[in-house]
């Protein structure tokens, strides 16, 4: 007869064979919770750098460093958030570097944009490891999340879902071992950005994608591509974008409305409602967000702005 512990252990490395098990950076988080941020509400980045995507590193001495990508060039900036400091630690290849995630071995997983592109970069010596062509078609490969097993990246302009699987004691996996994962269900394609954010649902056990063009929000079966929409009881995500999920709660950054959706999901993301919207007068068109000690960290694009000089800043707002 098989006892509960053994099934919880048994269910955990199921998840972990599929990829799917609500990864480690959570429990690192709730360490550094425990300590309140301080330094900075606000840092500035680079004068035209046009940030877009963030990810904050919960490692050792890298605690507390955040890593921002470039629109402009692909540029990868490291700030300190105590301090506010940084500098470029590895340059672009003149393409977009868009969404962005960070593993435990010091590897940051890179969205390309329009080069239809996924990149692994090691933060320590800013090397980029490995390139990976995802498509050849037009596309805008948009943002990333971890799983214990693998990275999956969305795609704005086509149906799909790439799975990178992660690096194995640094070595990132060869090229030839990227899937791609058409998406169907109720999955239906329309004009605009479509796949944009995306985050592992609280049970560990499905994708949940945001559509921008829509503001619907999906469930989606990583083995099959299958989506099916998740229940907001009539709320629509419109500008829909990075996507956070702690526990049963989901925070969705809605860009150009320069606000972040905090949503209580069921346990497995098939339902949810909306608790409260958070804003902030530093906001101008946050992208992405990350988690930090007490707070919740977003670089603001300013997408359509024409500012003068082209200043570029990161914001840090309270976690409720």
């Amino acid at each position: 007869m098989m006892t509960y512990a053994r099934a919880a252990r048994w269910a955990a490395v199921t998840l972990v064979a599929i990829g799917l098990l609500v990864p480690t950076a959570v429990a690192a988080d709730a360490k550094d919770r425990e300590h309140r941020s301080r330094g900075p509400s606000v840092i500035a980045l680079p004068d035209g750098f046009q940030p877009e995507g963030i990810a904050i590193d919960h490692r050792g001495r890298d605690r507390g460093t955040a890593y921002f990508g470039s629109l402009a060039n692909g540029d990868i900036y490291a700030a300190d958030l105590r301090t506010g400091r940084g500098e470029v630690i590895s340059q672009g290849p003149g393409t977009a570097s868009v969404g962005l995630k960070s593993d435990d071995q010091g590897l940051l997983y890179v969205s390309g944009g329009e080069a239809g592109t996924a990149r692994v970069v090691d933060v320590r010596s800013g090397e980029v490891l490995r390139s990976y062509p995802l498509t050849t078609n037009p596309s805008f490969v948009n943002d990333v999340v971890l799983t214990p097993s693998a990275a999956w990246f969305t795609d704005s302009q086509q149906a799909q879902l790439y799975r990178v699987p992660l690096a194995d004691r640094g070595r990132p996996a060869p090229a030839r071992s990227v899937r791609t994962v058409p998406l169907s269900g109720d999955w239906v394609q329309v004009s605009g950005f479509n796949a944009n954010g995306i985050a592992v649902s609280p049970d560990g056990r499905s994708l949940l994608v945001v559509q921008s063009a829509t503001g619907l929000l999906f469930r989606v079966d990583p083995r099959t591509g299958e989506a099916r929409t998740v229940d907001l009881g009539g709320t629509l995500l419109p500008n829909g974008d990075g996507l956070l999920v702690e526990g049963r709660t989901l925070y969705a950054v809605q860009n150009r409305l320069n606000q972040v959706a905090v949503i209580r999901l069921d346990g497995a993301g098939r339902s949810g409602r909306l608790v409260k919207t958070l804003t902030s007068s530093d906001f101008d068109v946050p992208t992405t967000i990350a988690a930090y000690g007490d707070s919740l960290w977003l670089p603001n694009a300013r997408f359509g702005a024409v500012p003068t000089p082209e200043t570029f800043t990161a914001v840090r707002i309270a976690r409720p």
